[in-house]
């Protein structure tokens, strides 16, 4: 039995199959596979072709650079600093104008800081003592300003006290203004010149009008109506971006400004355009938390007569703004120059090379390369 089993399977090797087609002329069956046809057809030219233009490669590498500059000027009058005037040199960090950038809108001010003794805030847990001995000498506070001396300083009929500290005293105050000082930041602008690039293509194209007119980015302000025009207002962004400027600016924010650029680079270069959309990025929205916001500190150093160093130190409190470009370039498809036209084998002729064989030179023709447009090679 066993014999003859593998003698058939071996047999069956050699024999020949052919496809036995069934006509059945029933009109239901017949009228769905149409249908079906119809749909799977209606896909690809529908969606694939003309909404997805399945027939357009695509570069999504894009290269981009973007400079911001600031302008505006604003007035304050506080008892740290008296009448002061703030321009971009002060409020604008970093000055050099990067895709990120920081406004700031209020601050903390504690001048005349040097080095040497004084007690530690009060706010602070970790500084909080009863005797000497709860303050160990050069440990440092923990979430503090300095390192102990080992010294609990208390006032006059307190039971409890603070570690004094080696630091920069006087400590920063804790309080911050009810009101942002930097009020006016919200009629500051901002330039914001963005170069992009898709390297596939070697298409290039940037985001401020083609113009001669030199007063032109002196005047314009962007606006759907004005797309080319990169002058930003900062409390139209914040606005845009669906929050207040004025409340923003009391204990900071981040807001996210989006350029989007998604070309058919089979149109005209006027056609690729930016689209810009702004949102908020901190947790403003978030149920109420302790860390909502954004600010940090800097100081400016110098030194008296005597060569004592000072410095005067700053919580920073500000919007920071993301600029984020991304975005794709569409073009003509190989697709369509090599198999949809009358003049595709010239196409191939140029794009592939021929090899003869090993033992002869190879016969090629130059490749159709980013340089040359279709236009160039010939009429479609």
């Amino acid at each position: 039995m066993g014999q003859v089993a593998w003698k058939g399977l071996f047999l069956s090797l050699f024999d020949y199959k052919t496809e036995k087609y069934v006509i059945a002329k029933n009109k239901k069956v017949g009228i769905l596979y149409r249908v079906v046809q119809l749909s799977i057809l209606a896909y690809l030219v529908g969606w694939v072709f003309i909404v997805k233009k399945g027939y357009q490669d695509t570069d999504t590498s894009l290269q981009s650079s973007v400079i911001t500059k600031l302008k505006g000027v604003a007035f304050t009058n506080t008892s740290e600093l008296g009448e002061r005037l703030w321009d971009v040199a002060d409020y604008v960090i970093p000055p050099q104008g990067e895709n990120v950038f920081f406004v700031m809108t209020n601050l903390i001010v504690t001048p005349n800081q040097r080095q040497a003794t004084c007690p530690e805030s009060a706010s602070i847990p970790d500084a909080l003592c009863y005797q000497d001995q709860d303050c160990p000498a050069g440990e440092a506070v923990v979430a503090g300003n300095g390192v102990r001396t080992g010294r609990c300083l208390k006032d006059r009929d307190s039971i409890r006290g603070t570690c004094e500290i080696l630091a920069w005293c006087p400590v920063e105050k804790r309080s911050k203004p009810k009101k942002p000082l930097l009020a006016n930041a919200e009629n500051f602008t901002v330039y914001i010149k963005n170069s992009v690039r898709f390297p596939k293509f070697k298409f290039s194209k940037v985001n401020v009008l083609a113009t001669d007119n030199k007063s032109y980015l002196k005047s314009c302000r962007y606006s759907t109506e004005h797309p080319y025009c990169p002058i930003f207002v900062l409390g139209n962004i914040v606005r845009w971006a669906g929050s207040d400027f004025q409340e923003m600016a009391l204990e900071g924010g981040v807001i996210g400004i989006q350029i989007e650029w998604n070309c058919d680079l089979d149109k005209a270069p006027s056609e690729c355009n930016p689209h810009y959309s702004f949102s908020r990025l901190d947790n403003k929205f978030v149920e109420k938390t302790i860390s909502s916001g954004y600010n940090f500190r800097f100081a400016k150093y110098y030194q008296d007569a005597e060569g004592v160093d000072y410095r005067t130190l700053i919580k920073a409190y500000g919007i920071r703004f993301d600029v984020m470009v991304n975005g794709k370039g569409a073009f003509f498809c190989d697709l369509v120059l090599l198999y949809l036209i009358k003049k595709s084998n010239f196409y191939r002729g140029k794009k592939y090379e021929e090899v003869k064989s090993s033992s002869r030179k190879s016969l090629s023709s130059p490749t159709l390369n980013g340089n040359q447009s279709p236009d160039q090679l010939g009429g479609l």
